[in-house]
């Protein structure tokens, strides 16, 4: 027997009873004839204690332990005198007579410890060992207890867990396939999954009624920000359904989780309307932690002859600003600082107004010229303005403005620690568009996926103007991040017929790539939709991680490379003619 008990469980209960335990060495400390060794497995730490003095071999072999050594050892829990109560464990240690090394370690190339001494590149390239620090440690038995949660709340529910196969065919699903050649067919593909989005459909043609999984996902897109190739999602799908019911099933699911996780009480999820969370808020993901909204100025600016405003309006363009609280006494640099924000090229502003209503009473603003202090305290009313506000108003085009200033507020809210850090934002973005055009080519394009349902109330604008079409389409919004998208489906041909005319594909496009599922609705499918989940994104802010690569086992760098086992590499010519593939110029 390898052990009587973890490293965690071991406490004042326990004094006197004969132990077994086995562990990795965290670190050893020899003081006065005795030696203590903090011996560490996934469960917790418990001290050690050899002493010199009824002992003297056994205490010289635990003084040449070494880092990350695995060893068994066989004593008695003892009381400590010097007792940590920051640890369960931490009011006993065991007295050593017996130990085992089971294998020994090389120095580790870094600390592991929270407070690690090595860069990511070097942790990733030994993700095993990072494994074993506390902090990844614990974010990992937290996704388990989070699938364990989903697992329980659903199973409860008659949902069925149903797997789906990760070979299947290439499909336009809004990111470009990963390819997976054919030995047998040369010249002919596979396609990873970008979701299981067309297999659960017809799950629900197929009966199943309610479905789930927790499943692979992989999108080969270029990294930018904070993606993976390969994801997980809790992939969800039921029948005979409206939009309230998947609110009410995923809401709670959502509730269930919190209470499970953090024993927190999630209340009822808010919704909000996705013109609103762009209007009030600049994102469609908006984080609601604290206030701060945008307010639109257009109809309530006093006459000037400040050109930068009038232009804008007059473009069809938008003036706009946001109340930076408690901010009037911000210094030229750190309101350079904001203004150069702006500029950045992904959101492209020229600049930034700013009015101050400052502690003494007086008003002041950089448009001095343009507005008198009578028109500055009424362009204040539309923000409510008290004394130390700062007003940062900007113009432009409308979508620029509202992107713009809704990072500002972001950027603000982290700045000033508007934002609570004990608190959660949990809410339902919902009445997306269901097309939108292409910026580049003017085309129209699906917002979502192809198979995402109209809203009934907005049939009348589908062919005379199709961007009106709201859809029903739903997000899950976390603290200003998106963690479910989901829809009703469109289960009528005619209705999805008319989808795919908007999109320009021709009916020989609508077979080679939908066939099998328009075949599928020919036999009687019910009104059905869902959701997905993207874990990742959920525990790593469940577990206050600042990038998904910190809640996954073993993830890639931002550029894409497996620096544990040096993928993706160049293969031997031999599996590429057996695959029936040449690189291009040569191997």
């Amino acid at each position: 027997m390898y052990r009587t008990h973890t490293c965690g469980e071991l406490n004042i209960s326990k004094v006197g009873e004969q132990v077994t335990l086995s562990g990795w060495v965290q670190k050893t400390r020899a003081l006065g004839g005795m030696t203590f060794v903090d011996l560490r497995d996934r469960y917790g730490i418990t001290q050690l204690v050899f002493n010199n003095d009824t002992d003297v071999a056994l205490c010289d072999r635990a003084n040449k332990l070494g880092r990350e050594f695995v060893i068994q050892i066989k004593g008695k829990v003892i009381e400590r005198t010097s007792k940590n109560l920051n640890i369960p464990t931490g009011e006993i240690e065991i007295d050593v007579k017996e130990l085992n090394i089971i294998s020994e370690s090389e120095t580790p190339p870094f600390l592991i410890e929270n407070a690690t001494d090595g860069s990511e590149e070097l942790r990733l390239k030994y993700r095993y060992l990072d494994i074993r620090r506390p902090e990844l440690k614990d974010r990992l038995i937290m996704r388990a207890k989070f699938n364990a949660a989903v697992r329980e709340y659903l199973d409860a529910r008659d949902f069925l867990e149903i797997e789906t196969p990760n070979l299947i065919k290439s499909t336009p699903e809004g990111a470009r396939d990963f390819l997976v050649p054919s030995r047998l067919m040369h010249g002919s593909f596979y396609a990873l999954p970008q979701s299981p989005q067309i297999l659960k459909q017809l799950l629900m043609v197929a009966g199943m009624d309610r479905y789930y999984q927790i499943v692979r996902c992989f999108r080969d897109e270029d990294f930018r920000g904070d993606r993976q190739p390969e994801f997980t999602q809790v992939d969800c799908e039921m029948s005979f359904m409206h939009q309230e019911d998947i609110f009410e099933v995923f809401g709670g699911m959502m509730q269930h989780v919190f209470k499970k996780i953090k024993n927190y009480d999630l209340p009822e999820l808010p919704r909000i309307k996705y013109d609103d969370a762009i209007k009030y808020y600049g994102s469609d993901k908006p984080d609601l932690r604290f206030d701060c909204k945008i307010v639109d100025l257009n109809t309530v600016l006093p006459k000037s002859e400040f050109g930068v405003f009038n232009n804008a309006i007059e473009s069809g363009g938008l003036v706009a600003g946001i109340n930076a609280t408690g901010c009037a006494a911000y210094s030229r640099k750190q309101f350079d600082e904001l203004v150069e924000f702006v500029k950045a090229s992904h959101r492209g502003l020229s600049g930034l107004v700013n009015i101050r209503f400052n502690e003494d009473g007086t008003v002041k603003s950089s448009v001095d010229k343009f507005f008198n202090e009578e028109q500055l305290r009424e362009i204040g009313k539309a923000f409510n303005a008290q004394k130390g506000d700062l007003l940062l108003i900007a113009a432009d085009k409308t979508s620029k403005v509202r992107k713009s200033l809704g990072d500002l507020r972001l950027e603000l809210g982290k700045k000033n620690n508007w934002m609570d850090p004990n608190a959660w934002s949990v809410i339902w973005v919902v009445d997306f568009p269901l097309f939108e055009k292409d910026e580049e080519s003017g085309e129209i394009t699906f917002a979502h996926h192809p198979f995402c349902s109209p809203h009934p109330d907005d049939m009348q604008y589908f062919d005379t103007d199709p961007t009106r079409v709201r859809a029903q389409t739903y997000d899950m919004v976390m603290n200003g991040n998106e963690i479910l998208s989901g829809s009703v489906r469109i289960h009528q041909r005619d209705i999805q017929e008319k989808v795919f005319n908007n999109l320009g594909l021709t009916p020989e496009d609508r077979e080679k790539k939908f066939g099998f599922m328009l075949n599928a609705f020919r036999f009687g499918a019910p009104p059905h939709g869902g959701c997905a989940f993207g874990v990742d994104r959920v525990i790593m802010l469940l577990s206050g991680g600042e990038t998904i690569r910190d809640v996954i086992a073993f993830p890639k760098t931002a550029g894409g490379r497996d620096l544990m086992m040096d993928a993706p590499t160049i293969v031997d010519k031999k599996q590429l003619d057996e695959l029936g593939i040449a690189v291009k110029g040569g191997l």
